[in-house]
């Protein structure tokens, strides 16, 4: 039979517990800003880039071009970031950890040809946003962007670090084919 004083001590020691386990189990909240969300076809997207990350939820705000995540853990609201990358999704973190890799494989240097692929281009409006950051690049004097295509080639004689950054600035992520 359990004294007063050891039925005291396994409460305290259980109340303890539970609130050492909902600490460790607190969410992780990342804002992702500057993402290009034209359409409610960018935000069904979202939608389903996130939805196989197991841990993790997203709400994307066409508005304000910008996805509220929260995760379970840090790694689950990572693995959310980088399900964003793989759909073509860019845009800047809230966290000082949390941030999209730089997986784009661009290299400084002048080049005169460079696909890529990886880009969320849903409609019109994705490829007019895609065109214009192409635009901004010194020297480039082609590209084959459609709608609806996640793989271009841009042409001309431009550095492709400076054309993979300024569709990142645009909210797109994008890889250089090898």
């Amino acid at each position: 039979m359990m004294t007063m004083k050891s039925m005291l001590s396994f409460a305290l020691t259980a109340a303890m517990g539970l609130a050492f386990a909902s600490f460790a189990q607190a969410e992780t909240k990342v804002t992702v800003s500057n993402v290009h969300l034209c359409c409610g076809a960018c935000v069904k997207a979202v939608d389903k880039a996130i939805q196989g990350v197991e841990g993790a939820t997203a709400v994307a705000a066409q508005g304000t071009h910008s996805i509220a995540i929260t995760a379970e853990s840090d790694a689950a609201a990572q693995n959310a970031i980088d399900a964003l990358a793989d759909a073509g999704f860019h845009g800047e973190t809230d966290s000082e950890t949390i941030k999209y890799k730089d997986d784009t494989g661009a290299e400084a240097g002048l080049v005169k040809r460079l696909e890529l692929t990886g880009v969320h281009n849903c409609c019109g409006s994705c490829n007019v946003a895609i065109k214009k950051a192409i635009g901004t690049v010194d020297g480039v004097e082609a590209s084959t962007a459609k709608p609806k295509q996640t793989s271009f080639v841009v042409e001309g004689n431009f550095d492709g670090k400076k054309l993979v950054s300024a569709l990142l600035d645009a909210g797109f992520h994008v890889k250089v084919k090898k």
